[in-house]
């Protein structure tokens, strides 16, 4: 069932989203200056090259940090996010012909006194990602299946995280699976800062994971949501998110900042964004 390869993904706007978000979260959870762990339960390859056959063969990457590469007026947080993507490249900083992974977001991020706990199923995904990271004692990296990981890694002894859960979405039980593992983890770590990416491809099946988070009893619980075209029941994605748990103070300013941009810039007709605290204190 791991057929999935983000690759074909990599640097759409689903990931745009994503990555900008994860990295505005790092930056406020560094304004306390005390060590975190990153825990990713499906973190992929670590880095993508835009030039091989995956990203040729969607060219999603063209809707996503292309459409952004040379805008002069971006937000905060998108200029972080593409000076990023960039320092990716430094080989040639003004070519778009890499992408970066989640890992190799915050490893850019990463304090002196941070760990990255890295877990991936997929067998060639993990070589690349043991490869990318091999040698650095800041970073764990597990072969496994990450939500049973994450359970086994929480609470940690920094007694800060931040966690994302970004699973494939590929196996119907996943909607499920992670909305149980992520009310149980908070059990154990009721502290944590919890990002879920999410997409919409049945709707039903989305808001189904989504309400039985809502519905746990677990507080402040942030929606944000691009959909670049209305709900459809055709095969594809239209929109995707971030559900996040524990949100650092800030977040939803910079995430309505943020969202209001990329409908401009990323949207289609028919399109919307959403920010709400779904739950709150």
């Amino acid at each position: 069932m791991l057929s999935y390869r983000h690759g074909y993904h990599a640097g759409n706007y689903a990931d745009v989203l994503k990555h900008t978000l994860l990295l505005q979260t790092l930056q406020l959870m560094h304004k306390k200056d005390k060590p975190l762990v990153y825990i990713d339960t499906h973190a992929g390859a670590g880095g993508y090259a835009l030039t091989d056959e995956f990203a040729q063969k969607t060219g999603e990457y063209l809707e996503g940090v292309a459409k952004l590469w040379d805008k002069p007026d971006l937000p905060k947080s998108l200029q972080d996010y593409v000076e990023a993507v960039r320092h990716f490249n430094e080989d040639n900083p003004q070519a778009l012909e890499f992408y970066p992974g989640s890992p190799a977001i915050v490893d850019m991020e990463l304090g002196p006194k941070d760990r990255m706990v890295l877990h991936e199923l997929h067998s060639s995904d993990h070589l690349l990602l043991e490869d990318y990271f091999r040698g650095d004692k800041q970073v764990k990296v597990i072969k496994g299946d990450g939500l049973k990981g994450l359970i086994a890694t929480v609470p940690p002894l920094e007694r800060r995280a931040l966690v994302l859960v970004d699973p494939s979405y590929e196996i119907k039980t996943d909607y499920q699976d992670v909305a149980e593992t992520l009310i149980k983890a908070h059990k154990r770590f009721a502290t944590g800062v919890f990002m879920l990416w999410y997409p919409v491809v049945n709707r039903a099946q989305t808001e189904g994971m989504l309400s039985r988070l809502a519905n746990s009893g677990i507080k402040r619980q942030l929606r944000i949501e691009q959909a670049i075209s209305p709900d459809s029941t055709e095969f594809g994605m239209t929109a995707a998110g971030l559900w996040v748990i524990n949100p650092p103070w800030q977040l939803d300013d910079i995430a309505l900042e943020l969202t209001d941009y990329l409908a401009k810039a990323l949207g289609q007709a028919g399109g919307s964004v959403t920010v709400k605290w779904e739950v709150g204190e």
